[in-house]
């Protein structure tokens, strides 16, 4: 029989201290496959326990084992003499050190699991949410740092924290993680199967691990093949049935009867055969702690700073006077992860961010890249400066004049971005159509404010791009559009299809001239021709629908993304003008 998956060397060969994931606490049957006691049963358990300890008490920890720091310890506060032991400190009478156990195991009872507590000190250092069961560094990025895996029942069963920023809070507090953990292999055989650890078990200790392995007979159910159990009942009989007040008096002889006998383990004769190993580990703290101690780390970004191909990092970054130059793809892989965001200051300028609290001052050149201060980007933290490098690229077209005018002149520029007025603009002609015409314009849609803070410039920098964000445009303007309200205010004419930008111009007729409303519905009618320009128009057909939406195509394609909006938004804001002025409805 291969023995080779009870041996381990699989498991045997690793070591946490070179792991992605470090277990802090594991109470887990990793697999189970069929019943108990029965052929074919195949099971592994994997447990585990920790304590952060003092560099200095190193050798003395090392004298406890899976017993002090596996999982039989349950976390408790309690009164020693007069002195009071919080339940996140742990001591134990064979090593004269304190350590502090970074999973609380809080008791449960007949009705509630047990509970795992990340310690709220290593939460609060590495500044991390909890939400459901996985801890996020809220300021990296909402990265995962801890977890906990549930059993079947909903206990805990695997609480495990990243690497890295278990060994950065470690370094912090000048210790190192002590594990101890034990892991199970169990499989029932055929009897007939030629197991060598049958006879006798085996066994291997290499420096702190230790490895067992053994087979023995069995009886269908599990109990030790030719076992017997012994019964002992005992019964007061003293007590009669029919006592109004029962009592019972000090056992003795008289009042006892009692009798013995043994119980012979039945079924048929199957193999156990098993391998355990009990290892005892260390996790070392990192060199450094950035996060926790802020500890100042050498540079590991590098930036094009000029068109001779120099580079540079943060250090010097932060001492100049220059700008960096990024492909406009940047923004998207900002401003779109979780706690990012894009903001607006004027037409080419804004705000962009990945994480809160970490906005960069940005603008847009003639040739559609992003520009960006070098002082900005260097007093980032590292991670955040490794995306901006991914898209970083040689100076070319020069710095955003509008960046410039508000950096360098301190004179911003009087103008405004589309996208920082797209919402507005729904919200008023939701308000003013009420009011109006006695309902609201745009249907209520729930993907709006999704699509809205998708609808940017930077969605994309080619043709499929734009053509996607004229679609989003559609979306939000014709395909929302109430067709059927507004034809019974102005009935379509004979010959007229019922399309709702159509509607709508009519509806904007009875107010204003019949050419102005053409006009006017121009950047929503050629948006709306856009949404298939990849797949439909072809020739002067998508020449038309360009010049409608007000689109340059001689443009870098984020100019012509910001012409589409500012087409659309200035279309949308002469819509409620129009309205303004039409009379309200008279009310019986």
């Amino acid at each position: 029989m291969d023995l080779s998956w009870f041996q381990m060397a699989d498991v045997r060969r690793k070591n946490l201290d070179n792991a992605v994931w470090i277990p802090l606490r594991s109470i887990d049957k990793l697999t189970s496959t069929g019943q108990a006691g029965t052929l074919g049963f195949e099971e592994e358990f994997f447990g585990a326990g920790s304590i952060a300890v003092p560099l200095t008490h190193r050798a003395e920890a090392e004298a406890l084992g899976w017993d002090q720091v596996g999982i039989s310890r349950e976390n408790a506060s309690y009164v020693e003499g007069d002195r009071y032991v919080p339940a996140d400190v742990f001591e134990d009478n064979r090593a004269a050190f304190v350590a502090v156990p970074l999973v609380l195991e809080q008791r449960g009872n007949g009705e509630e699991h047990r509970q795992w507590h990340l310690h709220q000190d290593f939460v609060i250092a590495l500044g991390l949410l909890r939400e459901g069961d996985t801890w996020l560094a809220i300021d990296e990025g909402y990265v995962e740092v801890a977890r906990l895996r549930r059993d079947q029942s909903g206990a805990p069963a695997r609480l495990e924290v990243r690497s890295e920023h278990l060994k950065d809070y470690l370094a912090a507090r000048k210790m190192a993680l002590y594990v101890s953990s034990y892991r199970r292999r169990v499989r029932i055989v055929d009897p007939n199967s030629d197991v060598a650890w049958r006879t006798a078990p085996v066994s291997d200790v290499v420096g702190l691990d230790r490895w067992e392995g053994r087979a023995y007979e069995i009886h269908e159910g599990g109990m030790p093949f030719g076992s017997e159990t012994a019964v002992f009942h005992a019964a007061r009989n003293d007590i009669a049935p029919d006592d109004d007040v029962p009592h019972l008096g000090p056992p003795g002889n008289a009042n006892i009867d009692s009798r013995s006998w043994t119980v012979k383990a039945k079924g048929i004769k199957l193999l156990r055969v098993e391998g355990e190993f009990w290892r005892r580990e260390w996790v070392e703290p990192a060199p450094s702690s950035p996060r926790v101690r802020r500890d100042e780390q050498a540079p590991t970004v590098h930036f094009s700073t000029d068109t001779s191909g120099s580079r540079e990092t943060a250090t010097t970054l932060r001492k100049s006077g220059r700008w960096l130059w990024f492909k406009p793809e940047v923004m998207m892989t900002l401003a779109h992860r979780r706690g990012g965001g894009l903001s607006w200051y004027t037409r080419d300028t804004g705000s962009v961010r990945c994480s809160p609290s970490y906005g960069v001052h940005f603008g847009v050149n003639t040739l559609g890249l992003v520009t960006v201060y070098a002082k900005d980007i260097a007093l980032l933290p590292d991670w955040q400066q490794k995306i901006w490098a991914g898209y970083n690229v040689s100076p070319e077209g020069g710095v955003a004049e509008e960046l410039l005018a508000s950096q360098v002149r301190a004179e911003p520029a009087d103008t405004q971005a589309p996208e920082a007025y797209l919402a507005r603009a729904f919200g008023l002609l939701d308000d003013l159509s009420q009011r109006k015409l006695g309902f609201r314009l745009f249907r209520d849609h729930e993907s709006r404010a999704s699509i809205i803070s998708h609808t940017h410039r930077f969605r994309a920098v080619d043709a499929g791009g734009l053509y996607a964000l004229a679609k989003d445009v559609a979306r939000l303007t014709a395909d929302s559009i109430d067709a059927a309200a507004l034809q019974s205010v102005g009935a379509p004419k004979k010959g007229e299809t019922g399309r709702s930008l159509k509607s709508l111009e009519n509806v904007l007729a009875q107010t204003s001239s019949k050419e102005h409303a053409r006009e006017v519905m121009g950047p929503l009618a050629g948006a709306y021709e856009l949404r298939h320009g990849d797949a439909h128009l072809v020739g002067s057909e998508i020449h038309e629908a360009f010049a409608l939406a007000g689109i340059n195509q001689s443009l870098p394609f984020v100019h012509q993304q910001a012409q589409l909006l500012s087409g659309c938004v200035s279309a949308l804001y002469e819509i409620a003008r129009v309205l303004e002025n039409r009379p309200e409805p008279a009310h019986p």
